[in-house]
């Protein structure tokens, strides 16, 4: 017998006892085969029982990679469903064939989806980064003391308040804003320079068109006033051609806060500012 003959009576004789269930070592055994490279060869193309299968911690994941291609998904939505890779993808499913291409429709509503997906978990990693940045400059800032609170207090009235002008002389407190947090800022730094609470007039002003009883009750629980310390509410008249972006149940207006006797404050609040944004030479 010719060595290609036996070669061949050899290799039926592995791939029966492979298909029969037994390992390359039980067969390597019983054949008096010496060298793995010969058992290769003699099992080429023979694939190994599935007993002989170790499970592995992908299967579940090459299973339902196809189930999607056959669902018609493409590689680039698998691999972000299953968390793989692209290429590993392109290994499980290469031998199926190709899914039909999709409609217009179906692509946007994929697209759409996608995208939907992606800002559902991005939105509030974002977010959270964000909040990490508020938080650590908070932590720089800290309490503040009264001195940092009249500084603050000052440059914000600077800002936001009324100030008097060389064509119009008008020494009197006047600060007005939207945010309820600015507010009780402005009257911390009220009562830290020394202004008593019955000082202060306080005035509601807001579109004819909001809710406005519910604003000045909003306003009330803000400032800790008396109701008697507010002036009747001023009422901003509607133009229907304006689009209005403050609307809903969040807009309160703005709250006015006037200060009785007032000059002395306004001086100081000058004298303040002048010296908060003196120029200093650089060190």
């Amino acid at each position: 017998m010719g060595h290609g003959a036996a070669f061949e009576q050899l290799r039926e004789r592995a791939i029966a006892l492979r298909r029969a269930g037994h390992s390359r070592r039980e067969i390597k055994a019983l054949l008096g085969i010496g060298s793995n490279a010969t058992l290769d060869k003699a099992l080429r193309g023979e694939p190994p029982p599935e007993r002989t299968r170790r499970p592995r911690a992908k299967d579940d994941l090459h299973a339902k990679a196809r189930e999607l291609r056959a669902r018609g998904r493409d590689y680039e939505e698998i691999a972000a469903a299953l968390g793989v890779a692209k290429s590993t993808v392109s290994a499980w499913v290469h031998d199926m064939p190709w899914p039909d291409r999709l409609s217009y429709e179906e692509c946007r509503k994929r697209s759409v989806e996608g995208s939907r997906l992606f800002w559902a978990a991005e939105r509030s990693a974002r977010e959270a980064a964000r909040e990490a940045v508020r938080a650590g400059a908070a932590a720089e800032i800290g309490l503040l003391s009264g001195r940092e609170v009249l500084i603050a207090g000052a440059i914000a009235y600077w800002c936001e308040g009324s100030k008097s002008k060389p064509h119009k002389l008008r020494e009197r407190v006047t600060f007005i804003n939207s945010d309820p947090g600015l507010i009780t800022f402005f009257l911390r730094f009220l009562r830290e320079a020394g202004i008593e609470s019955t000082q202060l007039r306080f005035r509601v002003q807001i579109h004819e068109t909001a809710d406005v009883a519910a604003a000045e009750m909003f306003w009330l629980g803000v400032t800790g006033a008396d109701p008697a310390q507010f002036h009747r509410t001023s009422l901003k008249r509607h133009n229907p051609r304006t689009v209005r972006k403050n609307v809903g149940a969040g807009y309160h207006g703005c709250l006015s806060i006037d200060v009785l006797q007032g000059a002395d404050l306004y001086r100081r609040i000058e004298g303040w500012v002048r010296e908060a944004l003196s120029p200093r030479p650089v060190s």
